[in-house]
């Protein structure tokens, strides 16, 4: 693993061999991301659904002037700055954000496959730094861009981009401990941050690789105190700038992960998230399952078909082709020759075994220990994530072998590498595919991938074969970069075949419309007339997007329609328990009531202010508790066909509620009660009337106050922005100005300039006491400052 070891390639490494592995591989790069770049496709799924959504949020927030540290459309209120998801401390979308006002899908995904290359780019120059051959350089780099999940899961786009760092901060981490750099110290430790503001499950698996790595590039290798010795300031500089960038966020998320619906998964809860070993497959043979072929129906694991049903993933997460160079050269020469074994890749190999390990899940006891032993495995539902490293270490390891195939001078292949090697392919393109379809009954489906493979993997040990002859060691500079070349154009031609846009990955960039502050859906076109006229004085409408489609809930964050519902995996616990709201409600079924919101016929939805409910199916088949003529009917839009593969938008239909409270009340009537009480028993206190009286925590107001004859005074609103709200109070008597906006303990409030106390009211909202008279009164989020008086806190009661 040192880069203190033989450079193998001798006198093929060179400085120009850089030049045209970056000029080849950008080439590669714009062959290859052509379909989305173009804006013919776009990502789906998660993608548009819910990261594009994010994106919109923050451009917008920042063109109009706005604060992005809350948002208000989803949830009826939402901590972004805290959100891991937000995108806020994520360089290259805030970047995209700051340049661009409204930045479209092409624009987004184009950023994403930058950063993949970024990152593939730092592989070719660790090569290069490590002095192997640059053929194994970009064999690594384009199956690290262009392979395993970072093909096959674009959808996660916050874990792609996680993934994306892994080689930067690998490369900044190993010029540190081998230069003793100060400067790529600090390097390693801003871009360690970096990746670990992801926080997601790639950039947990990422950092425990990375530690990992550092200690064997220390005493892996002669010197190792010497290097040691040498590290240490650099080290300590890293540390400083990873801090810098990570303790806000880092901290902020922790604080609401105490407060959200899912600060932990237990076992079983992740162990459903398990890749099941069968899928292990598709590294060697592209789509055998119909992942990505239309006229496929997906009979892999987890299907009916294949009879696996207990785990819970997409079927494009199970795939995971990284290319036909890398997994032969493993193959042929890591395996069947045990090259992966030797010193200089050994760390590399055990970590792919790792990652397999965990990926796998609950289908060994290794990740019982995972999950019992490692920081952070239980914040987590997905093992099957750790298939983003998998292709990580199939790249490295993969490159590694490409270099060592070009380089190596020792003896040919004994007879017993050629037996165990037959025996391996054999295996792999024979044994397992035909039992797997046998299996499933499905034996006629598998023929097409199977001899795809075939022909591409012969194609891989040609190529080897050519390249080795051409730019060998001791070829000349035309020759390496002709065996360069070679591998490139091979590997284009494989990953645009094996890995080219699928019903997985690329939908045409038509399907979401709707997102587009230019759209002509006319359902978006109704919402905005009705919001705005509704709009003014003490009203401020929300709405509740049902059954529409996938990338309707958070549709909101780009329309500015304040939502009560929207599409994340992280809510309130509060809120959700309250409202029964779950991370998604893209079909109908997926709209769940709670007790204390039984129906759409209920106190807490007035008290929402939820005035229309848009659903792709007749209200009934979502509320059969509500009784007819509730919430009236007041628009219908035909259905929208979809663009095959992806689906249209269905018949539409708006009802409206006509008890929808206003968004601020002025009330002079109070009592204390136990909210958790209320929220798990679903029933309000004897009497109450949310236009008359507030409810508040008992410990707040130990004794009631009746409301008096008459109205209290009146609120208006006089702005209302994403982290102020402005509200001018009337008060005939003393009483509390209520907004039923979500209330969280970052929010503070002063009337008239002065500093006033905020208290959680009516479960979910906000309220503040307000004495008779004419008074201004200003919300305004604090999340920093909050924050550090909760981190003092925290501090104060440990001692």
């Amino acid at each position: 693993m040192s880069s203190e070891s033989p450079r193998r390639s001798g006198a093929v490494v060179q400085p120009v061999h850089l030049v045209t592995t970056v000029v080849m591989f950008a080439a590669v790069w714009l062959v290859l991301t052509r379909p989305w770049t173009s804006g013919g496709f776009t990502v789906p799924w998660d993608a548009e659904a819910h990261f594009r959504a994010q994106l919109g949020f923050l451009a917008h927030a920042i063109h109009g002037g706005e604060g992005i540290t809350w948002n208000p459309y989803v949830f009826s209120g939402w901590t972004q700055i805290s959100d891991p998801q937000s995108l806020i401390f994520v360089p290259a979308f805030m970047a995209l954000a700051l340049f661009d006002a409204d930045p479209s899908a092409r624009a987004m995904d184009a950023v994403v496959f930058a950063q993949l290359g970024l990152g593939a780019l730092a592989f070719a120059v660790w090569f290069r730094d490590r002095g192997w051959h640059p053929a194994g350089g970009m064999v690594a780099a384009l199956a690290f861009a262009f392979g395993g999940s970072a093909a096959w899961r674009l959808q996660h786009t916050g874990q792609v981009m996680s993934f994306a760092l892994l080689p930067i901060v690998m490369l900044c981490m190993v010029r540190m401990i081998d230069r003793r750099s100060l400067f790529w110290g600090l390097l390693a430790g801003i871009t360690a941050g970096l990746l670990a503001l992801g926080r997601d499950q790639i950039a947990l698996l990422g950092l425990y690789f990375l530690i990992g790595m550092g200690v064997v590039e220390i005493f892996g290798t002669r010197g190792r105190w010497s290097r040691l010795a040498g590290s240490i300031a650099p080290a300590l500089v890293a540390v400083v700038g990873g801090l810098a960038v990570v303790v806000v966020p880092v901290v902020m998320t922790l604080f609401l992960a105490e407060h959200s619906n899912r600060p932990e998964i237990d076992f079983i809860g992740a162990g459903k998230g398990s890749l099941h070993p069968a899928s292990l497959i598709t590294a060697a043979i592209a789509d055998l399952f119909g992942q990505g072929d239309q006229a496929v129906d997906f009979w892999g694991p987890p299907s009916a078909a294949f009879g696996v049903t207990d785990i819970y993933l997409a079927q494009n997460m199970g795939a995971i082709y990284a290319g036909a160079l890398p997994i032969f050269a493993i193959l042929a020469y890591g395996v069947a020759r045990a090259r992966l074994l030797e010193r200089e890749i050994v760390y590399q190999t055990a970590a792919l075994v790792f990652f397999v390990l965990y990926a796998i899940g609950w289908y060994t006891p290794a990740f019982r220990l995972f999950y019992d032993v490692l920081p952070g495995v239980d914040l987590y539902r997905r093992p099957a994530d750790a298939t983003f490293l998998i292709g990580f270490s199939v790249a490295l390891t993969g490159g590694w072998l490409v270099h060592r195939r070009l380089t190596d001078d020792g003896p040919p292949a004994g007879r017993f590498a050629w037996i165990v090697g037959g025996a391996l392919f054999a295996l792999v393109f024979a044994i397992l595919p035909v039992a797997f379809g046998l299996h499933a009954d499905r034996l006629a489906l598998i023929w097409k991938p199977l001899v795809t493979a075939m022909v591409f993997t012969a194609g891989a040990a040609l190529v080897l074969a050519v390249a080795r002859r051409i730019g060998g060691t001791r070829a000349t500079p035309a020759g390496v970069a002709g065996a360069i070349g070679l591998v490139a154009a091979f590997a284009c031609l494989d990953l645009a075949w094996n890995n080219g846009p699928n019903e997985s990955t690329a939908y045409p960039a038509a399907t979401y419309d709707a997102l587009n502050t230019t759209t002509t859906d006319p359902v978006v076109h109704f919402l905005h007339t009705a919001i705005d006229k509704d709009t003014g004085g003490d009203r401020r409408p929300r709405i509740e997007l049902v059954g529409i489609g996938f990338h309707w809930p958070n549709l909101g964050m780009l329309h500015g329609f304040e939502t009560t519902l929207g599409y994340n995996p992280l809510r309130f616990d509060f809120y959700a328990k309250a409202t029964g709201a779950i991370d998604h409600v893209a079909i109908p079924e997926q709209k769940v009531f709670s007790a204390l919101e039984p129906s759409y016929d209920s106190l807490l939805v007035d008290m929402l202010g939820l005035k229309w409910v848009v659903t792709g199916v007749p209200i009934d088949k979502i509320d059969p508790k509500l009784a007819a003529g509730r919430l009236p009917e007041v628009a219908r839009f035909p259905a929208i066909p979809g663009i095959f593969p992806a689906p249209g938008r269905p018949e539409t239909f708006v009802y409206e509620n006509p008890r929808a409270l206003p968004r601020v009340l002025f009330v002079d009537g109070a009592r204390g009660v136990d909210f958790d009480a209320i929220i798990a028993s679903g029933r309000w206190p004897e009497g109450f009337d949310p236009t008359r009286e507030v409810l508040l925590p008992a410990d707040a107001l130990p004794t009631a106050v009746a409301p008096g004859e008459g109205p209290a005074g009146r609120a208006t609103l006089a702005a209302h922005h994403n982290v102020a709200v402005d509200v001018d109070v009337e008060a005939e008597r003393a009483g509390w100005l209520v907004l039923n906006d979500v209330w969280h303990r970052w929010w503070q409030v002063e009337v008239d300039g002065r500093p006033a106390e905020m208290n959680r009211a009516d479960v979910l909202f906000r309220a503040v006491k307000v004495e008779p008279g004419h008074h201004r009164v200003r919300f305004t989020y604090h999340p920093f400052t909050g924050a550090w008086a909760d981190v003092r806190a925290r501090l104060s009661a440990r001692r």
